[in-house]
């Protein structure tokens, strides 16, 4: 995590100035930013799935209950 962090930090300060920064540290905060993009890119997928299973069951439990209530 302290490992993270000073990475972060580092792309940070990259980020500010790259203009004078050297090709090494651009390298750096292109891989960084690569896998960060990445690792967002698959949580986002996996909550889009998440949140369309959670739908699909609320509709049915939704329906079910509208159902039993139309009865009455």
């Amino acid at each position: 995590m302290i490992q993270t962090e000073k990475n972060a930090e580092k792309v940070i300060e990259t980020i500010q100035d790259y203009k004078n920064k050297s090709n090494k540290d651009l390298e750096s905060a292109l891989k960084f930013l690569n896998e960060n993009f990445e690792t967002t890119k698959q949580a986002i997928i996996k909550l889009t799935h998440h949140f369309d299973e959670i739908e699909k069951v609320y509709n049915l439990i939704l329906e079910e209950y509208e159902n039993r209530n139309v009865k009455k």
